[in-house]
Protein backbone atom coordinates (compact mmCIF):
# COMPACT_ATOMS: atom_id res chain seq x y z
CA UNK A 1 0.00 0.00 0.00
CA UNK A 2 1.31 3.57 -1.01
CA UNK A 3 -0.82 6.76 1.03
CA UNK A 4 0.17 10.28 0.65
CA UNK A 5 -0.65 13.48 3.18
CA UNK A 6 -1.83 15.54 0.37
CA UNK A 7 -1.41 19.03 2.14
CA UNK A 8 2.09 17.73 2.82
CA UNK A 9 2.96 16.84 -0.84
CA UNK A 10 5.42 19.82 -1.83
CA UNK A 11 4.95 21.79 -5.17
CA UNK A 12 7.51 24.38 -5.64
CA UNK A 13 6.89 25.69 -8.91
CA UNK A 14 2.96 25.79 -8.95
CA UNK A 15 1.33 24.18 -11.98
CA UNK A 16 4.57 24.53 -13.40
CA UNK A 17 5.42 21.36 -11.71
CA UNK A 18 2.84 19.24 -11.18
CA UNK A 19 3.59 16.30 -8.95
CA UNK A 20 2.53 12.50 -10.72
CA UNK A 21 2.00 10.66 -7.15
CA UNK A 22 1.09 7.72 -8.95
CA UNK A 23 0.63 6.06 -12.70
CA UNK A 24 0.22 2.81 -13.60
CA UNK A 25 0.11 2.40 -17.56
CA UNK A 26 -3.35 0.25 -18.02
CA UNK A 27 -4.70 1.81 -14.82
CA UNK A 28 -4.97 5.38 -13.63
CA UNK A 29 -2.44 8.58 -13.15
CA UNK A 30 -2.91 10.37 -9.74
CA UNK A 31 -1.52 14.05 -10.31
CA UNK A 32 -1.43 16.93 -7.46
CA UNK A 33 -1.33 20.42 -9.03
CA UNK A 34 -0.77 23.63 -7.28
CA UNK A 35 -2.38 26.92 -8.47
CA UNK A 36 -0.68 30.07 -6.98
CA UNK A 37 -2.84 33.08 -7.03
CA UNK A 38 -3.72 34.01 -10.48
CA UNK A 39 -2.73 31.10 -12.37
CA UNK A 40 -4.53 29.00 -14.56
CA UNK A 41 -4.95 26.19 -16.68
CA UNK A 42 -5.78 27.28 -20.24
CA UNK A 43 -7.83 25.86 -22.49
CA UNK A 44 -7.04 22.15 -22.44
CA UNK A 45 -8.23 18.43 -23.34
CA UNK A 46 -6.90 14.92 -22.04
CA UNK A 47 -7.94 11.88 -23.87
CA UNK A 48 -8.72 10.06 -20.85
CA UNK A 49 -11.99 10.43 -18.51
CA UNK A 50 -10.55 13.35 -15.52
CA UNK A 51 -11.70 13.81 -12.29
CA UNK A 52 -10.10 17.36 -10.84
CA UNK A 53 -10.94 17.65 -7.08
CA UNK A 54 -10.96 20.94 -5.18
CA UNK A 55 -8.49 20.14 -2.20
CA UNK A 56 -7.77 23.70 -0.88
CA UNK A 57 -8.68 27.31 -2.34
CA UNK A 58 -11.49 28.07 -4.93
CA UNK A 59 -11.41 27.83 -8.94
CA UNK A 60 -13.33 28.82 -11.83
CA UNK A 61 -13.54 25.98 -14.33
CA UNK A 62 -15.42 26.89 -17.64
CA UNK A 63 -16.03 24.15 -20.46
CA UNK A 64 -18.21 24.75 -23.45
CA UNK A 65 -21.17 27.42 -22.11
CA UNK A 66 -21.03 26.59 -18.99
CA UNK A 67 -18.58 27.50 -15.82
CA UNK A 68 -18.20 26.54 -12.23
CA UNK A 69 -17.01 27.97 -9.18
CA UNK A 70 -15.95 25.36 -6.97
CA UNK A 71 -14.37 25.61 -3.66
CA UNK A 72 -12.65 22.95 -1.29
CA UNK A 73 -14.03 19.71 -1.31
CA UNK A 74 -15.95 20.12 -4.60
CA UNK A 75 -15.57 16.86 -7.51
CA UNK A 76 -15.74 17.89 -11.30
CA UNK A 77 -15.92 14.97 -13.87
CA UNK A 78 -14.87 15.67 -17.67
CA UNK A 79 -15.12 13.42 -20.45
CA UNK A 80 -12.66 12.45 -22.51
CA UNK A 81 -11.46 15.40 -25.00
CA UNK A 82 -13.65 17.62 -23.26
CA UNK A 83 -12.02 21.14 -23.76
CA UNK A 84 -11.92 22.96 -20.32
CA UNK A 85 -10.19 25.45 -18.54
CA UNK A 86 -9.21 25.82 -14.75
CA UNK A 87 -8.20 29.31 -13.19
CA UNK A 88 -7.70 30.48 -9.44
CA UNK A 89 -7.43 33.89 -8.51
CA UNK A 90 -6.26 33.24 -4.81
CA UNK A 91 -4.67 29.85 -5.68
CA UNK A 92 -5.89 26.29 -5.39
CA UNK A 93 -4.21 23.05 -4.49
CA UNK A 94 -5.98 20.54 -6.76
CA UNK A 95 -6.11 16.75 -7.24
CA UNK A 96 -6.45 15.43 -10.80
CA UNK A 97 -7.17 11.32 -11.68
CA UNK A 98 -7.10 10.00 -14.89
CA UNK A 99 -8.22 7.02 -16.43
CA UNK A 100 -7.54 4.36 -17.97
CA UNK A 101 -4.09 5.73 -18.51
CA UNK A 102 -3.44 6.34 -20.93
CA UNK A 103 -6.19 7.10 -22.87
CA UNK A 104 -6.87 5.96 -26.24
CA UNK A 105 -4.39 8.20 -28.53
CA UNK A 106 -3.14 10.24 -25.97
CA UNK A 107 0.40 9.44 -27.08
CA UNK A 108 0.86 11.59 -30.39
CA UNK A 109 4.05 9.07 -31.75
CA UNK A 110 4.56 5.43 -31.66
CA UNK A 111 6.64 5.45 -28.60
CA UNK A 112 4.91 6.63 -25.49
CA UNK A 113 6.55 9.64 -22.94
CA UNK A 114 7.57 8.06 -19.68
CA UNK A 115 7.51 11.44 -17.89
CA UNK A 116 5.87 14.58 -16.79
CA UNK A 117 1.99 14.90 -17.35
CA UNK A 118 1.72 15.22 -20.86
CA UNK A 119 -2.05 16.64 -21.11
CA UNK A 120 -2.75 16.10 -24.36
Amino acid sequence: MRHWRLPEVETPNGARSPVVLHSKEGSARAVLIELQAGEALGDHRVKESALLLVLDGTVRVEAADEYVDAESQTLLHFEPDEEHSVTSDGGALLLLLLAPWPGEGHYRGDRPERSGLSAS
